[in-house]
């Protein structure tokens, strides 16, 4: 036999062993693809009303609490409706985006909004938790969750859950661990830079006025004494968690705080409330604090001006950022 012909009839022999064996694995190949596991499409969550099954990566999602609108905007989460009244210029992508239907405030809702967006997920709660029971019957067909921090539990642990379902419900969940875990690094640091003795007092000011922020219960400053173990200046628990209490600038005077740390609520409005007063004006402008020794020595913090919109997870860890830096430099 020719040279030729061996060779032929090798490539016949290869090529009958080439189509057996594929023949042979074809059916496993098969039943492989038939066994494979799918893609979760639910997610059963524990909001703060209980069991709740959400859609994983749900395709049209209504947000109206304030907590969870950085995230989602860090995720590229599109939102079908938002509440544009109460989310200031702090997140463009939603605000400016015709596309996403306003909600109104959460003193005058406009919940039809929310229905005729058509959502397969709807975040509410923390301003909007009075219109939850409306916004479940009106929405049959769509996931309702509320997540925001509940009252009576750890704040900062609270932020921490609701990222960590966030990360369920969009597939995030090894971003939402670097999320909180950066909050973790952030408290750990502020706790080593500060000296444990120095006095603290929060303050919020608003409208041209000085309001207390309770040390652990008062609005927005309150919960850093507990999570930095801060000393205050003033021990009296919150009577207004949500605006601040009265309180002189002789009070603070008499205190006379080490360290003032302070939210400027005005600050937050592209359209301050009349006789509206920058805080450094109001504190560090005042002749009554010039004694105080936090004006003395320039250790008072300001929380960034969308601190009253946010109060997020986000921004708390910059905020124990910003202390650390100043209680390192004091």
């Amino acid at each position: 036999m020719s040279t030729q012909m061996l060779r032929g009839a090798s490539f016949a022999a290869l090529a009958l062993t080439a189509a057996f064996t594929l023949s042979a694995c074809a059916p496993g190949a098969e039943a492989n693809e038939e066994h494979a596991v799918p893609a979760e499409t639910t997610v059963t969550i524990t909001d703060n009303h209980g069991e709740v099954e959400v859609p994983v990566n749900p395709e049209r999602v209504v947000a109206l609490d304030n907590h969870v609108f950085e995230t989602l905007d860090e995720w590229d989460v599109p939102l079908v409706a938002a509440p544009k009244g109460i989310m200031g210029t702090a997140w463009p992508d939603y605000t400016d985006d015709a596309e996403v239907a306003d909600v109104g405030t959460h003193r005058e809702p406009d919940l039809e909004a929310i229905v005729a967006a058509q959502p397969d997920l709807i975040i509410g709660g923390y301003r909007f938790s009075e219109s939850y029971d409306t916004i479940v019957e009106q929405n049959p067909d769509a996931a309702v969750i509320e997540i925001a921090p509940r009252d009576g539990e750890d704040p900062m642990e609270e932020l921490k859950r609701e990222t960590e379902i966030l990360g369920q419900i969009f597939d995030r969940e090894d971003e939402a661990a670097e999320i909180t875990s950066e909050l973790d690094q952030s408290i750990a640091d502020a706790k080593q830079a500060y000296n444990g003795t120095d006095s603290v007092i929060g303050l919020i000011t608003s409208g041209g006025k000085i309001e207390f922020a309770a040390p652990v219960t008062g609005r927005s400053v309150g919960p850093v004494f507990s999570a930095l173990g801060l000393k205050p200046a003033i021990e009296q628990q919150a009577e207004d968690t949500s605006h601040g209490d009265d309180i002189s600038v002789e009070a603070i005077a008499a205190a006379n705080p080490d360290w003032i740390v302070v939210l400027d609520r005005d600050a937050s409005f592209a359209e301050p409330e009349p006789g509206a007063v920058p805080a450094d004006e109001l504190i560090a402008g005042s002749e009554a604090l010039q004694g105080v020794t936090a004006v003395e020595q320039d250790q008072i913090v300001y929380l960034d001006s969308d601190f009253y919109l946010t109060e997020d997870i986000q921004a708390y860890t910059e905020l124990y950022e910003q202390l650390q830096e100043a209680f390192a430099g004091a």
